[in-house]
């Protein structure tokens, strides 16, 4: 598959297929949207919010989440207020998603099934990584969206006047709910 992308690439870049996306690094609505990864958000999401290329910023996850205070979602949440100017931020989940009710058990299963031995994972552990927390999902989408934004809220990097609001949109319609 990666071949096929790279072929397809070229000609992309060939015939200036880039040249409609051509913007600066900038969002121009100081925008950034944190969202899951799940690839029906991939066009939905920016169309169902009204977003064009160089509106917003999106930063992508498993879930849509902030896990922890210093995880690389609210580094680049960070980066973007500071760095680019972004003065809103959208958290957006989604319904249907499959970080939720996702769990350690579940992936040590599939980890061991393809080669990762217990002895890895217990070294991983050692080292004071909590797998536990770090590949645990979340069982209830609004709580699950209330937390993040609460967490991003009471950052002590987050600049008081930095609007911070959470939604569920719909994985089908896009319709969007404010949680």
């Amino acid at each position: 598959m990666i071949d096929e992308i790279i072929e397809f690439n070229k000609t992309f870049v060939a015939e200036k297929g880039y040249e409609k996306y051509i913007t600066d690094k900038y969002p121009d609505k100081k925008l950034a949207v944190l969202s899951c990864m799940d690839t029906r958000l991939t066009e939905l999401l920016p169309a169902a919010l009204g977003l064009k290329n160089g509106d917003a910023k999106i930063i992508k996850n498993a879930g849509g989440l902030v896990i922890s205070a210093f995880d690389s979602a609210m580094r680049s949440l960070i980066v973007a207020i500071y760095e680019l100017g972004v003065e809103e931020i959208m958290v957006v989940a989604h319904s249907h998603c499959g970080a939720c009710h996702m769990s350690f058990e579940h992936f040590r299963h599939e980890m061991t099934a393809r080669g990762v031995t217990d002895d890895t994972l217990d070294t991983i552990e050692k080292c004071g990584i909590d797998l536990h927390h770090w590949l645990e999902g979340f069982k209830d989408t609004p709580t699950s969206v209330k937390k993040t934004v609460e967490t991003i809220k009471t950052h002590p990097l987050v600049p008081k006047d930095i609007v911070v609001r959470g939604f569920i949109i719909d994985s089908e319609t896009g319709e969007l709910e404010e949680v």
